[in-house]
């Protein structure tokens, strides 16, 4: 097998699972339509930015980070239980290759939800950004969804699926709830403020956001993303190769 055809097999299958399609494609969109059309016209006193565009990015970063845990947590839990990985060691695969295949994969399942989120805010919303801060955007809000793909990873390697699935899903929702997607951090108690901000999904939105507002990123959110990455990488291979030995 070679890691193209892997990539496919990966892909394919995630498309034909109903729970891909409405946590990370339908649930984005649709939450993005509701809360714009209430909160949409509304301008934030930081940054003068409409509530259309600020939660453009939110939601999207929402759908990428729930796609990036989903499409790896649960079908790597599966494919260890089910005898696939024992099979993947036998191919000319690599352990490394396999693991990056996975990291592919899954970041290319999460362009749906951050491009359709981008699309329904052009659409309903008119949001207008230049070509330069629409590439910026999409860019950061992809590679940054590494270290969520890795978190996945993990917890795909430790749990069997029927855990690791409402695993992934309560880490996914706490994350976003946590990392002020959802709710902003200024009507948050100030423990919860300081608890979004130590979370990668807080620096994750905030360079979105940032980007939007025609400014850079902050570099504090940017090496929290990087160290978050280089941590739960490494934890990454090593639960990998856990679950290697006990396959």
């Amino acid at each position: 097998m070679t890691m193209p055809h892997y990539i496919k097999i990966e892909m394919l299958r995630m498309f034909r699972n109903k729970r891909y399609v409405i946590f990370v494609v339908a649930f984005p969109v649709g939450f993005y339509l509701l809360y714009s059309n209430l909160w949409g016209s509304q301008v934030d006193k930081t940054t003068g930015l409409k509530g259309s565009v600020i939660l453009m990015v939110s939601m999207a970063a929402y759908g990428a980070l729930a796609s990036s845990m989903m499409s790896s947590a649960v079908p790597w839990a599966q494919e260890r239980q089910s005898g696939w990985l024992r099979q993947l060691q036998i191919t000319p695969l690599s352990g490394w290759a396999i693991i990056v295949t996975k990291l592919v994969a899954s970041l290319l399942l999460v362009l749906p939800s951050l491009l359709l989120v981008c699309l329904a805010a052009v659409l309903t919303q008119h949001v207008s950004l230049s070509a330069g801060e629409w590439a910026g955007l999409i860019a950061a809000m992809w590679i940054g969804t590494i270290p969520f793909v890795a978190l996945g990873l993990i917890i795909g390697s430790l749990l069997p699926p029927d855990t690791a699935q409402p695993a992934a899903m309560v880490g996914m929702f706490g994350l976003a709830l946590l990392g002020g997607l959802w709710f902003p951090l200024e009507i948050m108690p100030a423990t919860m403020r300081s608890i979004a901000r130590a979370l990668p999904s807080y620096d994750y939105a905030s360079i979105g956001w940032r980007i939007v507002a025609g400014e850079a990123p902050q570099v504090s959110a940017v090496l929290g993303i990087l160290g978050w990455g280089v941590v739960l990488g490494a934890l990454a291979v090593v639960a990998y190769r856990r679950a290697t030995v006990r396959a």
